[in-house]
């Protein structure tokens, strides 16, 4: 009998609504219903492509004696990270605090106020590593709450005192200047793995945001090593083993230092992030590679990703059937050299596994090989390739998170915008306008005010949190520098009109949820960037790009505001503020404001308007339309020269002469 998860929207809650566990959303009546029973809460949070969760929910939530303990004495509730990110980053600031480190699944056991007192990530159904079982925890804080209550609440008021004491009083002083980023820059090359590319060692994770910010420095200032540390880690990742070598792609992370091994779920933001880097390495370079690479992952998203409502799916698992029955990790894209001699022949089979870097042994489980790019691998006829992709299409797909996340979309909006733009793919701009459309119509009500999340074009139940509002103003003022339509200007101005109101606080300082969110056992308030930009940084970034398309002083003032906090994280930690950097980066280059003016169909336009797009100047806003347009403020007063289109190129209040042609333009812009 299918327990209260099964009206949710999230996929992932729906992955558990026949679990024997008597599962509850988070909400009020959840611990009103632990209050009047006097039981502890069991806060459970994953989301729906996370390999260990499907593992704890197999070995443990799907198991009815373990479910019966659970229903007994506790009240359970089941979250998903990916819908209330502000759940997930309160509770896991306080398992990180007492354990030292996180991960999903998240478990954490709480009082009837919400209030944390025990924490743990994956928990085995048996001893294991010196890891207690589930069942031995479940134990245990049965015991403590039973026998010890008092000194349970003690605890808990002690981890909420703790963590309400670390709120972010201040972002940061000043503006970050030309030694902030020198030395932010210094940092990474000191990180820099120089035999394998990007930063650290195992596991690695696609650093997409601390590239964006390596190749604005070095169109700024002409630094060759920030250059060459840039392309280097995107032609390690397209050779490995973390790119789909066949549908194009990246998986979410390297198991390993060299980019073989990844954990192959394939995550929207991940993507969208890294096609847009992969665009403007070839904008500065004219790289083959990463022209390639940026268009396969973005036919990736569209084929792959894009709902039936045109919107932008969240992930593809990591596991799926090999055939056998057995739901294995990576199932779906690894090969073995018996594997591909019978879909291409013996002597195909032999040549597709030097190219790939397929061996006897493998590179991943039972001789099973990721694919991959070695440089010595040699040439392959170019049927081959497609053969292949045909015959995975008959394997097993991984599992498919379908819910739309509005942050994740805004950046492929941008992503797939700008790609579209760089490489004459109108149909990749329409996909973009597509999705924009949703956000429009599903997620933002007559206030502007946004939607975390909907499915199947029916919007959730939460509300959005900064990093929703920035990245989408971002994806939109990417979209009106693209396509020309002042409508998604004007979107993205009633979307930062409501982080100005909502989400700003003292000197500078952003929060991650509105002033009249839910409130929380903390104001979750965080400003690095990990997986996807902050909400902080995007924010930042989204408010200096209105800002330059506007002349607005009050956006401009808070999105430098918000810089500040690249002052005290750039310098020590700037693998955690890419994103920061690179709007730091684009504040230090003006940004550039370049309207283009001139008849829509005249081609001399729509020259000077791609040349506007093709500057690599870092975050440069771009406006094109009639000279009597009234879309864009960059517009006005810009007449044509000599009855011809122009373009007009300024930055902090200073503006060049007109230019007529490309060339002149480009030049300006250099």
């Amino acid at each position: 009998m299918p327990n209260r998860l099964a009206h949710e929207t999230s996929p992932y809650l729906l992955q558990h609504a026949d679990n024997p566990v008597d599962w509850w959303p988070w909400s009020p009546e959840a611990f009103e219903e632990a209050r009047e029973r006097g039981v502890p809460v069991l806060l459970s949070v994953g989301y729906s492509s996370c390999h260990w969760c499907h593992v704890m929910a197999h070995e443990s939530f799907e198991d009815e004696t373990t479910a019966a303990y659970l229903n007994e004495n506790f009240v359970s509730v089941k979250v998903d990270r990916e819908e209330r990110p502000d759940i997930d980053a309160v509770y896991m600031e306080a398992v990180q605090a007492a354990t030292g480190q996180g991960g999903w699944p998240m478990t954490v056991f709480l009082t009837a106020d919400a209030e944390p007192f025990y924490f743990g990530t994956y928990f085995p159904p048996a001893p294991r590593h010196g890891m207690p079982s589930f069942r031995q925890i479940l134990e245990g804080v049965k015991a403590a709450w039973t026998g010890r209550r008092g000194e349970v609440g003690e605890v808990a008021g002690k981890i909420v005192r703790d963590l309400s004491s670390r709120e972010l009083a201040h972002s940061g002083t000043g503006l970050p200047g030309e030694a902030e980023l020198s030395q932010a820059l210094l940092g990474l090359t000191r990180d820099y793995d120089e035999q394998h590319g990007g930063f650290g060692g195992a596991p690695k994770f696609p650093p997409s945001m601390s590239l964006e910010f390596l190749l604005r420095h070095f169109t700024r200032t002409g630094a060759e090593g920030a250059l060459q540390m840039a392309a280097d880690t995107c032609e390690a990742m397209a050779r490995g083993g973390i790119y789909d070598q066949l549908g194009g792609g990246f998986a979410r992370y390297s198991v390993d230092r060299a980019w073989v091994v990844p954990h192959f779920e394939k995550m929207l933001y991940d993507n969208a992030l890294l096609c847009r880097v992969y665009a403007h390495l070839w904008r500065a370079t004219g790289s083959e590679l990463a022209r390639r690479v940026a268009l396969e992952t973005a036919d990736f998203m569209v084929r792959e990703l894009r709902t039936n409502e045109g919107g932008y799916a969240s992930a593809l698992d990591a596991d799926s059937d090999d055939g056998t029955g057995r739901h294995v990790e990576g199932a779906f894209y690894v090969w073995t050299p018996a594997q591909l001699a019978e879909v291409l022949g013996e002597r195909d089979g032999q040549a597709a596994a030097r190219h790939f870097g397929v061996t006897e042994e493998g590179t991943f489980e039972e001789g099973a090989s990721v694919l991959q790019l070695p440089p010595d691998g040699g040439p392959l006829d170019t049927s081959v390739r497609e053969r292949l992709l045909a015959a995975r299409e008959l394997r097993e797909r991984p599992g498919r998170d379908d819910k739309v996340v509005a942050a994740w979309n805004g950046l492929a909006i941008a992503a797939l915008a700008e790609t579209g733009a760089l490489f004459d793919r109108p149909d990749l701009v329409e996909r973009a306008t597509e999705a924009a459309d949703l956000l429009v119509r599903v997620h933002m009500d007559a206030h502007a005010r946004l939607t975390r999340t909907s499915k199947d074009g029916r919007a959730g139940l939460n509300a959005g949190v900064l990093e929703d509002y920035g990245d989408v103003a971002e994806g939109f003022l990417v979209l009106a520098g693209v396509t020309g339509e002042g409508v998604w200007l004007e979107f993205a101005g009633f979307l930062l009109d409501i982080v100005l109101d909502q989400f700003v606080g003292e000197r500078g300082a952003l929060y991650d949820t509105a002033h009249d969110a839910e409130k929380l056992i903390r104001r979750p308030q965080d400003p690095t960037d990990n997986a996807t930009p902050s909400g902080w940084t995007a924010a930042a970034q989204a408010l200096l790009s209105y800002a330059a398309h506007t002349g607005s002083e009050a956006h401009r003032s808070a999105g430098e505001g918000a810089l500040g906090v690249v002052n005290a994280l750039g310098p020590r930690a700037p693998r955690f503020i890419g994103w920061g950097l690179a709007a730091a980066e684009a504040l230090l280059d003006g940004p550039r404001e370049v309207a283009v003016v001139g008849a829509p169909t005249d081609p001399r336009t729509s020259a000077l308007h791609r040349t506007a797009l093709l500057s690599p100047a870092p975050g440069a806003v771009v406006a094109v339309g009639a000279p009597d347009s009234e879309e864009f403020p960059l517009l006005a007063g810009r007449p044509l020269v000599d009855g011809g289109p122009a373009a007009y190129v300024c930055r902090r209040f200073t503006c060049d002469a007109p230019v007529t042609t490309p060339q002149e333009l480009a030049q300006a812009l250099g």
